[in-house]
């Protein structure tokens, strides 16, 4: 069973990052309440970004490495950028770089 890396935008605009061997499995834990603590008072959450990784181990450390970058350089790594208000836009036309598909 794969790996998958995933951020999740909860419903005050902030960002969480993830993995799980069972991606339906985790967004639907996160969407009814059982997920994170910190998502369970953010919902809703959707998914904005995820990445495959060889095995647990290499899960482990690319999250660990998501977490460490700064807002900006997530909203880079999920293809958006943040206004001077906070506000969020599309950096381009389409999907974002490694956008989820409707899950």
């Amino acid at each position: 069973m794969g790996w998958t890396v995933y951020i999740l935008r909860c419903g005050d605009g902030t960002l969480y990052t993830g993995c799980t061997n069972d991606l339906p499995r985790r967004l639907a834990a996160h969407r009814s309440g059982r997920g994170a603590k910190y998502t369970r008072s953010r919902l809703p959450v959707e998914p904005v970004y995820r990445e495959e990784a060889a095995d647990k181990s290499a899960a482990l450390r690319r999250e660990a490495a998501i977490k460490r970058l700064d807002r900006r350089k997530k909203l880079a790594l999920i293809g958006e950028k943040e206004g001077q208000d906070g506000d969020l836009a599309a950096a381009g036309d389409g999907e974002p770089p490694g956008s989820p598909p409707d899950l």
